[in-house]
C-alpha cells in the first residue's frame, strides 16, 4: 500500500485505543499492533521515514487494514498479545514470547510460594495474569507480602521434613512477615486461607477480604488494641484503592460468546466477540437485511446461530442484551454488571462504530477503482444533472464560522471522481464585515475564478455551492462579474434535504437516494466540510482570528473576550440591550459597543 493510497482511507480509521491488523493481498494476517489512537499509530507507518527494512517490506505488502476498538491502552495491550499468540503473524516475531508479560505464580509445592515470573510452564502451578506492567506486579507482590504473611524461602517444607525438625524460623518470622510453617507454627489450612485471599485480590473480588479485616479491626478496637486496629485499617484502605481488573483478560471468565445488535428500519448490525480463557480472540461485525415483521430478537437469534456456526464456536455460554432462541445446551446470560456487562458494552461500542462507518460509505469512494468505473459514475452524473460536459473536474465551496464569528471558507477539488488535494484551497474572508454567508460566498468564488482566469487555467465542468438558493445566487453574481457565464455549471446543494438547485429554477432536483451521482456529491460535500472545519480549528487554536469586538475603538481585547465568553457570539452581543451589556462590562463601555452596532446598521441602510 502506497502513502497516496493510505491517505484515501486514513480518515476512516478511528481515534480510539485498540488493535490494528494488516493483511496482504492473499488475506494473510501480517501484523497485529496496539495503539492509544489507532489513526495516529497506523498513519505513522506511512508518514515517517522508514529506517527499518522490515517496516518497509511490511508496508509494501499491506493490502487491507482491520481494527478493533477497546476501552483503554491496557486492554489494547492485552488484546494485542492474545491475538499474536492466536495467529502468530509473520511480522510480530519480536512479540511472540510470553516474556512480554509477567505473571504471578502460586508454585505447586507444600506451603506454596508466590513470586513474579515471565515463563509460564506446564508444571501444575497456578499462574495469575498476565499483567501489563512488571513494576505494578512487583508492587502488588510487595503489598501481598506486607499484609498477607506468606513464606519467601525455598525450603522443601514437606510434612516429613517439618516433623523431623530440619528447619528453624528465620528473620522474616521475627519481623512478622511469615508465620513460621517451617516449625509447624502455622497450619496448612491457615496458610491456604492466605493464598485464597491473594486469589480473591487478584480477581478483584475484594469484598470478602475487606469484610474480614473490618471484623478484625472492630474486635481489636473493642479490646483497646488501637495500634493493631490502625494497621488493619491501613490494609483496608490499600485494598479499596487497589485496581487490577481488565475487560480483555479476566481469569475467572470461562469461554463465552458476546453479541450486541443495533437495528434501524430494514437493516441490522450485529457484533460478535469470541472470548476464550477470558481473552478476546476473534471479533466480527455483520450487516443484515431484515423484513418488516422481524423483531430484534428474531434477527439476533439468526445472527447468533449463524456466526457461531461460521466461527466453529464450542462455547457453552453466550452474553446478549436480551433473550434469544438458541439450543438448550447453550446458557444465555443478560448481564447487569461486572466483567460480562463490560464485554457487552465493548461489543456495542464496536457495532456502533461499524454502523457509523457504513453510513460514511453511503458516500461514493472511487479510490482504487478502474478508470472505466470512474468514468461510468461521471457519465451517470452528467446524465442525471443534464450537464453539457462530463464532470471530470468538480469543485465545491463551503463557508464556516464559530458561534457567529470568525468566518472562513474552503474549496475542495475532485478530478476523475477522487480528491485532488493539491488543488484544495482555504480562504480567509477579506472584504466582508461580520457574518454574511451570501457576501462571503460571492467573495471566495470571485477570488477563485478570477485567479484561474488570469492564469489561464482550465475551469471545472461542475461547481457545487454548499447551501441553498441564497448562496447559489451570490456565487452567480461573482461568475457574472467575471464574465464566465457558460464556462461552467454552477449548482447549489441544500444542506438538509440534499436538493440540487440550478440558477433561475424554481424547483429543485432530487436524485435517487442511493444513486451513484448523489453518493459522489455527498462525498464531495462531506470532504469540503471536513477540510473547512479542520482549517477553522487550526485558526482558532493558533489565535489568528481577530475578534470583531476588538475593532471597536475603546474596547480592548480583554473586554471583547469577556463579552464573547458571556454572550457566546458577536451576533448575540449585537442583539443585547444596553443594560444587559452594561451588566458585564459597565455602562460606559456598553454605550461604546451599542453605538458601534447602531452606526453599522445606519451605514448598511444608507
Amino acid at each position: 500500500m502506497t502513502q497516496e493510497q493510505f491517505q484515501q482511507i486514513a480518515h476512516t480509521i478511528p481515534v480510539y485505543p485498540g488493535i490494528y491488523k494488516y493483511f496482504d493481498s492473499s488475506d494473510t494476517l501480517l501484523y497485529v499492533g496496539k495503539a492509544k489512537s489507532l489513526r495516529k499509530r497506523v498513519s505513522s507507518y506511512f508518514n515517517k521515514t522508514r529506517a527499518s527494512y522490515k517496516t518497509y517490506e511490511l508496508v509494501q505488502r499491506i493490502h487491507r487494514i482491520e481494527f478493533t476498538i477497546v476501552d483503554s491502552e491496557q486492554d489494547a495491550f492485552l488484546l494485542e498479545n492474545s491475538l499474536i499468540k492466536q495467529f502468530q503473524p509473520k511480522y510480530n516475531i519480536n512479540l511472540k514470547d510470553d516474556k512480554s508479560y509477567p505473571y504471578i505464580v502460586i508454585k505447586k509445592e507444600p506451603f506454596p510460594r508466590i513470586f513474579l515470573t515471565r515463563r509460564k510452564l506446564n508444571d501444575g502451578s497456578e499462574y495469575l495474569g498476565p499483567f501489563t506492567s512488571a513494576g505494578k506486579v512487583r508492587e502488588l507482590i510487595s503489598f501481598i507480602r506486607q499484609y498477607i504473611p506468606l513464606r519467601t524461602c525455598k525450603l522443601n517444607l514437606t510434612p516429613y521434613n517439618i516433623s523431623k525438625g530440619k528447619f528453624k524460623v528465620c528473620l522474616e518470622y521475627h519481623l512478622g512477615n511469615c508465620k513460621g510453617p517451617c516449625e509447624s507454627l502455622q497450619t496448612e489450612e491457615d496458610y491456604n486461607e492466605g493464598l485464597q485471599q491473594v486469589r480473591q485480590l487478584l480477581k478483584g473480588n475484594l469484598s470478602p477480604i475487606i469484610q474480614k479485616y473490618k471484623e478484625q479491626m472492630t474486635a481489636m478496637a473493642m479490646d483497646m488494641k488501637f495500634e493493631k486496629a490502625e494497621l488493619v485499617r491501613k490494609k483496608i484502605e490499600h485494598l479499596e484503592t487497589y485496581q487490577a481488573r481488565s475487560v480483555i483478560v479476566s481469569k475467572h471468565l470461562s469461554n463465552l460468546d458476546v453479541f450486541s445488535i443495533i437495528k434501524e428500519h430494514d437493516t441490522a448490525y450485529v457484533n460478535y466477540l469470541m472470548v476464550q480463557n477470558g481473552t478476546i480472540v476473534q471479533t466480527h461485525t455483520v450487516e443484515l437485511e431484515t423484513k418488516l415483521e422481524e423483531t430484534d430478537e428474531d434477527v439476533l437469534s439468526f445472527a447468533v446461530n449463524n456466526l457461531r456456526d461460521t466461527f466453529n464456536s464450542l462455547s457453552s455460554e453466550i452474553v446478549v442484551p436480551f433473550e434469544v432462541d438458541v439450543p438448550e445446551s447453550i446458557a444465555v446470560t443478560i448481564p447487569k454488571g461486572g466483567d460480562k456487562k463490560k464485554l457487552l458494552d465493548l461489543s456495542l461500542k464496536n457495532v456502533n462504530y461499524f454502523r457509523e462507518e457504513l453510513r460514511k460509505k453511503k458516500t461514493l469512494q472511487l479510490e482504487g477503482k478502474t478508470d472505466m468505473e470512474k468514468k461510468q459514475v461521471l457519465y451517470s452524473m452528467q446524465q442525471d444533472l443534464s450537464l453539457p460536459e462530463v464532470p471530470v473536474h468538480i469543485e465545491c465551496f463551503d463557508n464556516s464560522n464559530f458561534q457567529g464569528s470568525f468566518p472562513v471558507s474552503a474549496m475542495v477539488c475532485f478530478k476523475n471522481g477522487i480528491p485532488s488535494k493539491t488543488d484544495y484551497r482555504h480562504f480567509n474572508v477579506k472584504t466582508v464585515q461580520g457574518i454574511n454567508d451570501f457576501a462571503t460566498m460571492k467573495e471566495v468564488v470571485f477570488r477563485r475564478y478570477k485567479r484561474l482566469k488570469e492564469e489561464e487555467h482550465p475551469f471545472p465542468q461542475l461547481v457545487i455551492i454548499d447551501g441553498g438558493k441564497g448562496q447559489l445566487g451570490a456565487a452567480m453574481e461573482a461568475i457574472r462579474e467575471l464574465e464566465l457565464i457558460g464556462q461552467m455549471t454552477v449548482v447549489g446543494l441544500a444542506k438538509n434535504e440534499e436538493e440540487i438547485f440550478f440558477p433561475g429554477d424554481q424547483e429543485s432536483i432530487r436524485l435517487p437516494w442511493n444513486s451513484e451521482s448523489l453518493k459522489l456529491i455527498r462525498r464531495i460535500r462531506d470532504e469540503v466540510h471536513r477540510f473547512g472545519i479542520t482549517f477553522h480549528r487550526q485558526k482558532r487554536s493558533k489565535g489568528t482570528f481577530v475578534n470583531e469586538l476588538e475593532q471597536i475603538k475603546g474596547i480592548g481585547k480583554q473586554t471583547a473576550s469577556q463579552l464573547l465568553q458571556t454572550f457566546r457570539s458577536v451576533k448575540n452581543v449585537k442583539d443585547k440591550t444596553l443594560e444587559e451589556i452594561a451588566g458585564v462590562i459597565g455602562l460606559a463601555k456598553a454605550k461604546v459597543v451599542k453605538a458601534y452596532f447602531e452606526n453599522d446598521e445606519e451605514e448598511k441602510k444608507g
